[in-house]
């Protein structure tokens, strides 16, 4: 287990071990979620929104907005 301190300043170093394990380096973000109360998890936010580009396939073709609704339309009917 791998252990810091925190400055007077409320700056931390983490440990090379655990900055090699989530591979980020100096520069990079940090993002802390909290989940539970007074617990939290370190992720690393090294990706921009632009290294998603091509996750997900374009449509084979494109639909119009009545298209949606109608589909839209008729589940809601059939859920009633």
């Amino acid at each position: 287990m791998s252990t810091a301190t925190i400055t007077s300043k409320g700056q931390v170093t983490i440990p090379a071990a655990v900055r090699a394990r989530l591979g980020v380096d100096a520069g990079d973000r940090l993002e802390f979620i909290e989940v539970a109360p007074g617990r939290y998890e370190m992720v690393a936010a090294t990706q921009s929104v632009t290294a998603l580009k091509g996750l997900v396939r374009k449509p084979a073709s494109t639909v119009t907005i009545e298209a949606m609704n109608a589909a839209i339309a008729a589940i809601g009917a059939s859920a009633k």
